[in-house]
């Protein structure tokens, strides 16, 4: 395992970036699209020209090839190659840093298992699925028994529920590991549930680094708050612990229920986005189903953004216009809310408190 410490990084896409990864965390690189994150990738693993200095373990490693950095590294494309089995893609590292064969099939042994793809050793990555080529390439990247695992996007192209499973996987591994990981997304969900921390950025510059809960609750400038969707943020004011992992919790005047960790909880947040509104009251079971009345309506094409007051608070719900259309309320109206426990954000109270 190694630290990984950037100072004043500076190219084309990177702004004066100072970063520090903890040894053996998971960092997750959260920003949009074009903000500077695979460059700075790039960066650590050798791959672009910069300016500054990268630090693993302490050392600096600026101007020692790719190939002697001890970096792991996922590309989004996955980069299998297609004329090898999915064994001969793994080995492929291990050849390359003059393993004998004994070793190189031991090595190759031990990820086959580690990945559960066992099953598809002799297989050529073109009859993979998704999931099973992600598994795979992850493999690749492991096996010369990198320091430090560099992700990108890696779970982008896939379906949701594939996606879900592989994030759980992904953490089942890096904890089995200890490696120091650095994993680029641009979805807020997977950062939360990927990193440690979070290192925001954008526009080649670190907007700023926390835990999730720091990030999500006490964003540090208006640009980072926008990006997590500017969440409704609301005091707990009472909470009651119930078993399978929930809590039911106090929010002025409403209660609904929530994940729990074991420890008290302090602040409830649920993006905008997340919030269902409509007119009539919905189907199914009454978990976290609200009724409010619409106290302020704000266009901002393509976007319907609507204050609802439910109990002593107000909340913000964010829809397409089309599908506001499709609601049909007005100010001054009843409406229903659901707030899906999946997208709820808890902050624990701190030790000490």
């Amino acid at each position: 395992m190694s630290s990984v410490k950037l100072r004043g990084i500076e190219n084309f896409a990177c702004r004066g970036v100072d970063l520090h990864v903890r040894e053996g965390e998971v960092l997750a690189l959260l920003g949009p699209t074009g903000a500077g994150k695979t460059t700075l990738l790039n960066v650590i693993a050798g791959l672009v020209q910069y300016r500054g200095s990268v630090l693993l373990g302490g050392r600096p490693v600026d101007g020692v090839p790719p190939e002697k950095r001890g970096v792991g590294y996922l590309f989004q494309n996955l980069a299998l190659f297609p004329h090898m089995k999915v064994r001969e893609n793994i080995a492929f590292g291990l050849k390359a840093k003059g393993l004998g064969p004994a070793e190189t099939e031991g090595r190759v042994g031990q990820l086959l298992k580690l990945l559960r793809i066992e099953h598809l050793a002799e297989r050529y990555p073109r009859g993979l699925s998704g999931g099973e080529r992600q598994r795979v390439a992850l493999a690749r990247a492991l096996a010369p028994w990198p320091k430090v695992l560099l992700l990108d996007e890696p779970l982008s192209k896939l379906d949701l529920r594939t996606a879900k499973r592989l994030r759980l996987e992904l953490r089942r591994i890096q904890r089995r590991l200890g490696i120091t990981t650095l994993y680029v997304t641009h979805d807020q969900t997977e950062a939360i549930e990927m990193g440690d921390r979070i290192a925001v950025m954008d526009e080649g510059r670190i907007q700023q680094v926390g835990t999730p809960s720091e990030v999500l609750f006490s964003p540090s400038n208006e640009g980072v708050s926008d990006y997590f969707g500017s969440p409704n943020i609301l005091n707990c004011r009472g909470m009651k612990v119930l078993d399978s992992g929930l809590a039911l919790v106090e929010l002025g005047g409403f209660s609904i229920f929530v994940p729990y960790e074991g420890r008290p909880i302090e602040k409830v947040a649920i993006s905008p986005w997340n919030l269902y509104i409509s007119r009539v009251q919905p189907p199914g079971p009454r978990l976290n189903r609200l009724r409010g009345k619409v106290v302020k309506v704000r266009h901002h094409p393509p976007l319907v953004r609507v204050e609802v007051e439910v109990g002593q608070v107000r909340l913000w719900a964010e829809l397409q216009e089309e599908l506001w259309e499709e609601v049909d309320l007005k100010e001054g109206e009843e409406a229903y809310l659901i707030m899906p426990l999946r997208w709820i954000r808890t902050m624990e109270v701190p030790d000490g408190v």
